[in-house]
């Protein structure tokens, strides 16, 4: 409950800018002094919470929000959960057309790089799929 017995507002959660990932596991993230469980989608326009829960759970339509901000990014690190899981190489098509350069790894690998190259100003975006354990 919220205030004064008033019930809770959840909101879809999004962070208004791209910040680097303090930490995964348990089932969600930190970043900005903030926790979310769940998958996490961070693109130019922000962080946001992410639907799927695992690597097979990652349409096309899941992704159309990183297409939609192309002319912003180079860089899409996917992170598949616990182990690497290739991306096929035939859903890479749309992203190679605007010039976005697709890499699938472990989430804890894609952290990492994801946050090598923000630190370095480069027009990155990522995907995570949360994971238990770090």
């Amino acid at each position: 409950m919220g205030k004064r017995g008033e019930p809770l507002e959840v909101r879809n959660a999004h962070f208004p800018s791209m910040v680097q990932i303090e930490a995964y596991g348990n089932g969600g993230f930190r970043f900005a002094d903030m926790s979310h469980r769940g998958s996490l989608m961070c693109i130019p326009s922000g962080v946001y919470g992410w639907e799927p829960k695992s690597f097979e759970e990652i349409t096309d339509e899941a992704l159309e929000h990183v297409l939609a901000e192309a002319d912003n990014i180079e860089v899409l690190l996917i992170g598949a959960g616990d182990e690497l899981k290739p991306f096929a190489e035939s859903r890479k098509a749309p992203f190679r057309e605007k010039g976005i350069m697709v890499d699938s790894m472990s989430t804890g690998a894609a952290v990492r790089t994801y946050n090598v190259l923000l630190n370095e100003d480069r027009a990155v975006a990522a995907v995570f799929i949360a994971v238990e354990n770090t």
